[in-house]
C-alpha cells in the first residue's frame, strides 16, 4: 500500500491557474464600440446593394440602346437583285417576263438566262442571215447542195454541218466561257469591233434587240420553207 502526499498550493500559482482559466470579457465600452461598427459596415452594406443594382440596371438599359445606335450609324444592305432594272428592259415591252423565269434575288440564274438569250441571238442572227444569203454565195465543193433545210440532209452539206456544230460546242467550251467578273455575254473582241461600234449600253440593248428579233426571224423563215417549199427571198 503507496501513499501520496499533495501539497497546498502557492497562493502565487493558484492566482495564476484562476487567471489562466477565467474566461476573457471585454469592457462594456468596447463592446458597444464593436456593435456600432458593425451596425455600420452592416448598414453600408445594405446601403451599397440597391446602388450595385441599379448602376447594373442602367449598365443594361444602355446595351441595347448601343446595339440600335450602331444598327443605325451601320450602312444599309444593299437592295435584293432585281431583273427588272437590268439590261434588255426597255419600252415599248419593259421588262417582259410572262413566264416567270427571272426571279428577285437570283442573280445567278439570271445571268444564266441572259448568257442564254444572247448566245441564240448571236446564232439566230448568222443563221437568218445564212437563209437570206445561201442562195447567192455557196462555198466551194458545196455548189451541189440545196438551199434550205435539204442542206443539212444532203452530202456534203451534211459533213459541213457535224464539222460546224463541233467547231462550235469546242468554242462555246472551252473558249466562249463566260467570266463571272465581266457583264454577260462579253467574251472578248479579237477583231476589235469595239472601237468602231462602241460597247457601251446602247450598243448593248441594240445587240439584244437584234438578237431576239433574229430569233424570230430564223423561227419564221424555217417555219415558212416547211410549210411552202420556198426558200429565202423566194418566200417574199
Amino acid at each position: 500500500m503507496s501513499l501520496t502526499f499533495v501539497g497546498a498550493a502557492s497562493p502565487a500559482s493558484a492566482g495564476l491557474q484562476v487567471s489562466q482559466r477565467a474566461p476573457t470579457t471585454a469592457p462594456p465600452a468596447l463592446r458597444a464600440t464593436a456593435a456600432q461598427k458593425g451596425a455600420a459596415n452592416g448598414g453600408s452594406l445594405g446601403a451599397a446593394l440597391p446602388v450595385g443594382a441599379a448602376a447594373a440596371l442602367a449598365i443594361a438599359a444602355r446595351r441595347p440602346a448601343r446595339a440600335a445606335r450602331r444598327a443605325a450609324e451601320a450602312p444599309p444592305a444593299p437592295p435584293p437583285f432585281d431583273p427588272a432594272t437590268q439590261l434588255g428592259a426597255m419600252a415599248p415591252l419593259g421588262f417582259f417576263d410572262p413566264a416567270g423565269f427571272s426571279k428577285v434575288g437570283d442573280e445567278e440564274g439570271f445571268r444564266n438566262l441572259r448568257t442564254a438569250e444572247l448566245k441564240h441571238g448571236r446564232v439566230a442572227m448568222m443563221a437568218a442571215l445564212g437563209f437570206v444569203a445561201q442562195q447567192y454565195i455557196q462555198f466551194p465543193g458545196f455548189e451541189s447542195v440545196p438551199a434550205g433545210v435539204g442542206a443539212v440532209t444532203t452530202a456534203p452539206g451534211t459533213y459541213g454541218f457535224v464539222a460546224l456544230f463541233l467547231f462550235s460546242g469546242a468554242m462555246e467550251l472551252a473558249v466562249w466561257t463566260q467570266d463571272p467578273k465581266k457583264e454577260v455575254g462579253n467574251f472578248g473582241d479579237p477583231l476589235g469591233l469595239s472601237n468602231i461600234f462602241g460597247y457601251d449600253e446602247d450598243m448593248r440593248h441594240k445587240e439584244l434587240n437584234n438578237g431576239r428579233f433574229a430569233m424570230f426571224a430564223a423561227i419564221g423563215i424555217l417555219s415558212a420553207e416547211l410549210l411552202t417549199g420556198k426558200v429565202g427571198l423566194s418566200q417574199f
